[in-house]
């Protein structure tokens, strides 16, 4: 509804401050309605913004019927948004990325350098937690643990499916020294019976593709609503100062093009499962110093 009610305000040239006089309320609750954040609307201040935007018939029962969906979604979903009591644990604004994460039914995630989060054993997360933010206190740290262990709990729906495509990589990058590399290796392997589950890895030498030129980034894609209106994907660019939510069509063609490619080039789920196997097995030490890392995903190919 946010993103809908954005696009008609937008289209109309009015800003949020007007908008929000419009409704008789603040432009801070226009602002977090348009991103989708938990906000009381009412279906008088919808109809008064349609008014005002000069929106069609079919567009205000659009969003009449979004504002029904939310409620809806209300009253039957009572573990709605549980991350907000780990807001402590997370950085600003991530909530917003949870949201959109617990509402996917698909989830296809490029990554180049480290793992998912929802693929990560706590021992890699904390790792990485200690690198990113070296003066976070350990209390603070485990409690990012927690919540990112809660957040796995997504992995058992049954109607969430995810896709992980892996640069080989971030099979080598050695998180934690070697038992936390060797732990989070056997973990993937594990994630890759779950059904709702496929990892496929990109190995070192596939041909150019353009996952190399994006860099990370994931696609989420929701459910149908109850009223059969289709809700547009998004894609979702971490960044270090700030991530990117991109919705626009021109947008997502590029990147479903990306994804294309990447799946062109990438290991088959039998394939990659066996990479991670062999590199799981290897001599850390061995492979640091003697091994090169081409020849792995080769000898994968040639042993199948």
């Amino acid at each position: 509804m946010g993103r809908e009610l954005r696009r008609l305000r937008n289209a109309k040239g009015m800003g949020q401050s007007q908008a929000a006089r419009i409704a008789e309320t603040s432009h801070q609750t226009i602002g977090r309605i348009e991103e989708g954040q938990t906000t009381r609307i009412t279906s008088l201040q919808v109809n008064a913004l349609c008014d005002s935007y000069g929106a069609t018939d079919e567009e205000r029962r659009i969003c009449l019927d979004l504002v029904k969906e939310i409620r809806a979604s209300r009253e039957g979903k009572v573990t709605a948004s549980w991350w907000r009591a780990y807001a402590d644990a997370q950085d600003s604004g991530f909530d917003h990325y949870l949201a959109l994460e617990d509402a996917a039914s698909r989830m296809t995630v490029w990554k180049t350098t480290i793992l998912p989060g929802l693929l990560q054993t706590p021992a890699y997360r904390r790792t990485m937690g200690w690198a990113e933010r070296p003066e976070m206190p350990s209390e603070q740290l485990e409690r990012r643990i927690e919540w990112q262990s809660r957040r796995q709990e997504r992995l058992k729906d049954p109607n969430f499916h995810i896709t992980a495509l892996l640069y080989e990589a971030v099979l080598h990058e050695r998180v934690g020294g070697t038992s936390v590399y060797a732990e989070q290796l056997e973990q993937l392997v594990t994630l890759s019976e779950l059904p709702n589950l496929c990892i496929r890895v990109v190995p070192f030498d596939s041909s150019s593709h353009l996952g190399a030129y994006v860099g990370s980034f994931m696609l989420l894609e929701f459910p149908d609503l109850i009223s059969g209106l289709a809700q547009p994907p998004i894609i979702y660019v971490e960044g270090w100062t700030g991530d990117l939510y991109l919705e626009r069509e021109a947008e997502l063609r590029r990147y479903f093009q990306a994804l294309r490619e990447i799946t062109r080039v990438a290991l088959s789920e039998a394939e990659s499962v066996a990479l991670i196997k062999t590199v799981s097995h290897m001599d850390v030490l061995a492979f640091a110093s003697f091994l090169n890392p081409v020849s792995v995903a080769a000898s994968v190919r040639k042993a199948r």
